[in-house]
């Protein structure tokens, strides 16, 4: 496939299914029902769901000097702020490109070369995914008995084992053929996957690893807090449970890498998760929209601040 067309589909793609979402999510729950929901939400909660998304950047921001301080570079802490925001911003018009910007942000201000900027966010994504991992994990282990039931009954119990079974022996395929394969994609799977491994130990061998590993935790967690607090703001969805709560979340978490900046998706992907719940779709596509919406124009008004404060703050360089 020509380059440009691969550039092309990868803007215009999330951006279609981003619209379409919107439409499913619409057809779902009118648009006059969700402007009642926003009307009687209890903006309170939506005010401390906030507050924890506000800490969580903070901290992502803060961490990132314990990447760069062994590679002999003291970046300022506003700077860091400031590009980590504008990487939320750019993300929701071409997706990953905020993770580019963000990286030219300390090259130009901070002198920071730019392949080792990117390559300290490489290994921040490698953290993430750690801890996404871990959750879906413990949610696994503290669910297991509901997951498996509602798999069962709404799937042949006998074609899960099977359909594991089968997943099991093709991945132990598939590893051994990537092992031994010389074939282009096999040895940039292989490259992936070493680099992965990498950047996971690199962290350990970070001379302020701990700080590191306590606000990893505290970002993922300040997300969690984020999520939960905000369903209070809707009346109906008090009092819901832990697993809702976790499915709720990780199955969000998902959506913002399907579409920019999770455009049409969230909402979809949080209703998709509580109706395993058996909550109902109202409440539960308003939730996603008024989560989706708080967080997005918090962003939005934080990343357009700091892309206007930048040059103004480093106006000496």
């Amino acid at each position: 496939m020509h380059r440009s067309l691969k550039k092309i589909l990868k803007i215009t793609l999330p951006i279609l299914l981003g619209v379409f979402l919107i439409g499913y999510s619409l057809s779902k729950l009118s648009f006059s029902d969700l402007l009642s929901y926003f009307k009687s939400a209890n903006y309170g909660w939506i005010a401390l769901g906030l507050f924890f998304g506000l800490l969580s950047h903070l901290s992502r921001a803060y961490r990132w000097l314990f990447q760069l301080e062994p590679l002999g570079f003291k970046v300022k802490l506003p700077n860091s702020i400031m590009a980590v925001f504008v990487t939320y911003l750019i993300n929701y018009t071409i997706p990953r490109a905020g993770e580019v910007a963000r990286a030219s942000i300390l090259t130009n201000y901070e002198g920071v070369p730019f392949e080792k900027a990117i390559g300290t966010i490489v290994a921040e994504r490698i953290a993430d995914l750690i801890m996404i991992f871990s959750i879906i994990s413990i949610t696994l282990f503290l669910q297991f008995d509901f997951i498996y039931g509602f798999l069962s009954d709404t799937f042949n119990p006998n074609l899960i084992i099977v359909g594991v079974v089968l997943l099991v022996i093709l991945f132990v395929i598939f590893t051994l053929y990537i092992k031994k394969s010389k074939s282009a994609i096999a040895i940039k799977i292989k490259t992936f996957v070493t680099g992965l491994l990498e950047g996971t130990l690199s962290i350990f061998k970070m001379q302020k690893k701990w700080a590191f590993i306590f606000h990893t935790i505290f970002i993922w967690v300040m997300y969690l807090l984020m999520f939960y607090v905000t369903t209070f703001s809707v009346e109906e969805l008090h009092g819901i449970g832990l697993g809702a709560i976790l499915v709720g979340f990780i199955s969000a978490s998902f959506s913002v890498a399907a579409t920019n900046g999770g455009i049409g998706s969230y909402p979809v992907a949080v209703f998709a998760a509580f109706s395993i719940f058996s909550i109902a779709k109202e409440p539960s596509i308003a939730f996603g929209w008024i989560m989706w919406t708080s967080q997005t124009l918090m962003l939005i008004v934080l990343g357009g601040l700091s892309l206007l404060f930048l040059p103004i703050y480093n106006r000496n360089k």
